[in-house]
């Protein structure tokens, strides 16, 4: 069942917007204000409001047909910003920023900063309001203000990860007062967000205490695995710990469990499964994304290829046996690159004679090498070298295809916020990182995992006594890539690793279709450039800066 009530999304900005009134155009100072006194007469229309907040959370809504859509599909792009994905076309946001060559007027540090304090004021206006609505019924309001201040911490912590200090303010600022703001230290910014975890963990239902008509909406347990991301982007692996534990060792926060199937966790059939602890909800034909209009094989129906999987990516997936491609014994060849290997890279990523399902049911070959399609209508080889409408690396996307798609790859397909897997791999982290890693916490974790994946080699499986903890800390990073790759996450790691200036400096490369020559016959992309004593933390926007210079500025900007 898809969430009831985000199906009000295409009504709500239009209903609100009746009662609103422009008053200026700061995004940090109230930039509508209701004008009918009688707005609040109901919890129907206060719900409207916390729709409004619940769609500001995190946005990846678009037209595919138009180019200049009002909303910004943060999902995938951000996913861009790393070492997984390429940007093949045009000079986006995110593409000068993996060249190093962004400033403070970059659009995307823009769009971050205005979207998430849009979202905070919408809160705001929802706490400061919702009191008014007469005979409302109190478990559904205490209800309903805890969603609000779950979603106005998590855009907080969205700012203080990308920009660290930001304003911190807890109620709808005035003109005036948006004038005079300062930033608050990132440290007092994350007490603030896990102090309003913490008040409304026990607040929030289970999942499965919802009604049917709300499922999906923000449960006890997505607290719970949110708070232990607040304290994974910190390392502070005593309250990663005890926050996962809250979902591993007791079902108060609700029934979680890795789904059976790797690549149907990904399918619309399967939406609301076990797994998914919070995610972005859509309906078809009235919140929708198109991203796979410009991901997917053009062989296929793409209008172009925007962005593609990079070779390093794909070659971090094992072996069968659980051995990297490049160690001793890993059964590895070169020539026949993709068999044998971790079977998530089949649900993760699109490569040469790639069985690509389509919307009828029928399997169509990709064929992607230069010179092997054979001679028939359809098949065409994907590859037409660099500056073409195709794919840039070799690679097509595959994960979050949706085979019951649209027109242009319009998809309703739930995109998931946070799973359980990624539950269990913070809770490996931590418990390496302790010193407190072992066989059992191996089995329930990393095991796990990939005994869901599909592996069965014992080599794979088996916790090996001898492992250091620095043996183990690259088996469990590598496996946050590979079993969370193309979900938005990875940028976040290599951040939190402090390693971004080691991957995310040089030639990112395609598949082994260049020239022989250079990088092994690996194609060569475009060079990329981390600085770690700027790129660490993002620009405050000039945009900003131009309103209230009391914001000053990041080092390096």
């Amino acid at each position: 069942m898809k969430k009831i009530f985000l199906r009000y999304s295409a009504v709500i900005a239009s209903a609100i917007l009746l009662t609103f009134t422009s008053c200026n155009d700061l995004d940090l100072a109230p930039t509508n204000k209701f004008t009918e006194d009688n707005y609040w007469t109901s919890a129907e229309k206060a719900n409207m409001v916390l729709n409004m907040a619940y769609s500001q959370m995190y946005n990846n809504v678009n037209n595919p047909e138009n180019a200049n859509s009002d909303y910004y599909n943060y999902f995938f792009k951000t996913e861009a910003l790393s070492d997984n994905i390429y940007e093949g076309r045009g000079s986006s946001d995110e593409k000068a920023i993996s060249s190093g060559q962004a400033d403070a007027s970059n659009g995307r540090f823009a769009k971050e900063w205005a979207d998430c304090y849009r979202g905070i004021k919408t809160c705001h206006t929802f706490l400061e309001n919702v009191d008014r609505v007469p005979d409302m019924d109190e478990a559904l309001k205490t209800r309903m203000v805890a969603e609000a201040r779950f979603i106005r911490a998590y855009l907080f912590f969205r700012l203080t990860t990308w920009f660290g200090d930001v304003p911190l303010f807890d109620h709808d600022l005035t003109l005036s007062e948006s004038k005079e703001l300062v930033r608050t230290p990132k440290a007092d910014v994350l007490a603030f967000v896990r102090n309003e975890l913490d008040a409304v963990e026990t607040i929030l239902p289970t999942k499965e205490e919802y009604a049917g008509e709300d499922v999906g909406r923000i449960t006890s347990g997505a607290v719970a695995a949110f708070k232990a991301r607040t304290y994974l982007y910190s390392n502070d692996w005593e309250n990663v710990v005890t926050n996962c534990e809250m979902l591993i060792n007791s079902d108060s926060y609700g029934d979680y469990n890795l789904f059976s199937s790797y690549e149907g966790l990904f399918l619309p059939e399967n939406e609301y499964n076990d797994e998914v602890i919070l995610d972005l909800a859509y309906v078809a034909s009235l919140r929708t994304w198109g991203d796979y209009y410009d991901y997917a094989p053009l062989s296929v129906g793409a209008r172009v290829n925007q962005m593609a999987p990079t070779q390093e990516l794909v070659d971090s997936y094992v072996m069968l046996n659980g051995k990297p491609i490049d160690a001793t014994g890993s059964g590895y060849d070169e020539n026949d690159p993709y068999v044998n290997r971790d079977p998530r890279l089949t649900g993760t990523v699109v490569y040469h004679e790639f069985p690509w399902q389509k919307p009828d049911g029928s399997i169509q070959t990709i064929y992607i090498q230069p010179g092997t399609a054979p001679d028939e209508s359809a098949a065409v080889d994907e590859y037409q070298g660099q500056g073409t409408n195709s794919t840039s690396t070799g690679y097509y996307m595959r994960k979050y295809y949706d085979p019951t798609s649209l027109a242009s790859f319009t998809s309703g397909l739930n995109l998931i916020l946070i799973r359980y897997a990624d539950v269990l791999l913070m809770y490996a982290e931590a418990k390496n990182e302790l010193g407190e890693m072992n066989e059992t916490v191996w089995n329930e974790t990393i095991r796990a995992i990939r005994e869901r994946a599909g592996f069965t080699d014992p080599e794979a499986l088996v916790f090996d006594s001898s492992w250091s903890t620095a043996d183990l800390r690259s088996i469990i990073r590598n496996e946050r890539r590979v079993e969370l790759a193309l979900e938005g996450l990875r940028i976040f790691d290599l951040r939190r690793w402090e390693i971004a200036e080691d991957v995310l400096n040089g030639y990112p490369h395609g598949a082994q279709y260049g020239d022989s020559s250079i990088d092994g016959g690996y194609i060569r992309l475009d060079q990329r450039t981390f600085n770690p004593e700027r790129d660490y933390l993002w620009a405050v926007p000039q945009s900003q800066k131009d309103l209230n210079p009391n914001l000053g500025q990041n080092p390096g900007y």
